[in-house]
C-alpha cells in the first residue's frame, strides 16, 4: 500500500462508516426498528416504493430520528473540519472552532433571545438567528481587535479571540444571573452545553447546507495550509497572497462555525481532539487531514448524540457533556503519546 493511496482507502472506509452509522443510529431508540425499515421509509419519502412502517413509526424515522442523526453528522463534520483548519492556520495545537470567540458570541445571542426576548424591527428573533448573529459579531470584534494591533498574525488573532470570548462569556453570565428563572435555566443550559434534541429538517438544511457551501471548499484548502505551515514568507514565495488567504480562511471558518452553533449550541472537543487523532494516522499533510477529519467528526458526533439520548433513557443528556467526557481523556492520551514520541 503506497503512501499516496492510503488516504483514499481511509476516506472510502470512513465514508462507508458514516453511511452505516446514519442507518444504524436511526434504528436505535425506544421504538424498535431495523435497517430495512429505515431504508424503506426513506426511499418512500423520496418517491421510491412504499414505506414498510405504519404512520407512527414512519413519523419517528422521518420526522424525529433521521433529521437528528443527519444534523449530528453535519455538525460533527463541520466542527472537526474547522478545527483542523484553525490548528493549521494559527499553528496552534490547542486551536479549535471556537478560538475566535464564536462560541461565546453565539451563546450570548441565543441567551439574550431566550431570556430577554430581543426583537429585530419589532419582530421576535429565533435563537438560531440570534446565535449566528452573535457569532458573526464576535468574529468582527476579534478581527477588528487583531488588526488594530497591527498586521494580523496567528498570535494576535488568538489573543484577540481570547479577549472577545472572555468578554462575551462574562456578559452571558450576567444575563443569566439577572434574568434566568424557573424552566428557563434548562433551555439556557441545553444551549450552552450543546444539544441536538430539537433538530428537525430546517436544522438539517442549515447545517448540511453550510457544510456543503462553506465546508467543502475549506476541505480542499489543504495545499494553502501546508504552505502556511512553513511560515508566511514561504507561503508568499509559493504564490499565495498571505493576507487574503488568511482572511478568507478565517471568515469562512467563522461563518461555518456560526451556522453550526446556531443549530446545536456549543459542542466542545470535537474540533480540538479529532484532527489530532487523524493526524496520528495519516500524518500532518492537510490535503488528506481535512476531509478525513470531517468524516471522523460526522461519525463521532452521531454516536456521541446516540449515547446522549439513550444511555439514561427516558432522560437525555446534552451532547456537549458526552463529547467532553469522551474527548478530555482522549486528548490527554494524545498529548501523552506525543510527549513519548518526542
Amino acid at each position: 500500500m503506497t503512501a499516496r493511496a492510503r488516504p483514499w482507502i481511509w476516506g472510502a472506509a470512513l465514508g462507508a462508516a458514516l453511511l452505516l452509522s446514519i442507518a444504524v443510529a436511526t434504528t436505535i431508540g425506544p421504538a424498535p426498528l431495523s435497517i430495512p425499515d429505515v431504508v424503506g421509509s426513506v426511499l418512500a419519502h423520496l418517491g421510491i416504493g412504499q414505506s414498510p412502517l405504519d404512520a407512527l413509526h414512519d413519523g419517528i424515522v422521518w420526522q424525529l430520528r433521521l433529521p437528528r442523526v443527519l444534523t449530528a453528522a453535519a455538525v460533527g463534520a463541520g466542527l472537526a473540519l474547522v478545527g483542523g483548519v484553525m490548528q493549521a492556520l494559527t499553528r496552534n495545537q490547542l486551536a479549535d472552532p471556537y478560538l475566535l470567540g464564536l462560541s461565546s458570541g453565539a451563546s450570548l445571542g441565543a441567551v439574550c433571545v431566550l431570556l430577554l426576548g430581543l426583537t429585530l424591527f419589532g419582530l421576535p428573533l429565533l435563537p438560531p438567528v440570534a446565535a449566528f448573529g452573535g457569532a458573526i459579531l464576535a468574529l468582527l470584534a476579534t478581527l477588528g481587535l487583531a488588526s488594530s494591533l497591527g498586521r494580523i498574525t496567528p498570535t494576535r488573532t488568538v489573543l484577540a479571540g481570547v479577549a472577545v470570548s472572555s468578554l462575551a462569556a462574562a456578559i452571558t453570565s450576567f444575563v443569566i444571573f439577572w434574568a434566568a428563572s424557573g424552566d428557563s435555566y434548562r433551555d439556557v443550559l441545553n444551549w450552552l452545553l450543546g444539544s441536538l434534541a430539537g433538530a428537525r429538517w430546517p436544522q438539517v438544511a442549515i447545517a448540511l447546507g453550510a457544510v456543503i457551501v462553506i465546508g467543502v471548499p475549506l476541505a480542499f484548502s489543504g495545499r494553502a495550509l501546508d504552505a502556511f505551515a512553513f511560515g508566511d514568507t514561504t507561503a508568499a514565495s509559493l504564490g499565495f497572497s498571505v493576507s487574503r488567504v488568511r482572511w478568507g480562511l478565517l471568515v469562512a471558518s467563522a461563518l461555518l462555525t456560526g451556522a453550526l452553533v446556531s443549530v446545536s449550541g456549543s459542542i466542545g472537543f470535537v474540533g480540538l481532539v479529532l484532527p489530532h487523532a487523524v493526524r496520528l494516522v495519516v500524518g500532518p499533510g492537510n490535503r488528506a487531514l481535512l476531509p478525513l477529519s470531517a468524516l471522523v467528526g460526522g461519525v463521532f458526533l452521531i454516536w456521541a448524540d446516540t449515547l446522549a439520548r439513550t444511555v439514561f433513557d427516558p432522560r437525555e443528556l446534552p451532547v456537549g457533556i458526552v463529547t467532553a467526557l469522551l474527548g478530555a481523556p482522549v486528548f490527554a492520551l494524545l498529548l501523552a503519546r506525543r510527549r513519548s514520541e518526542a
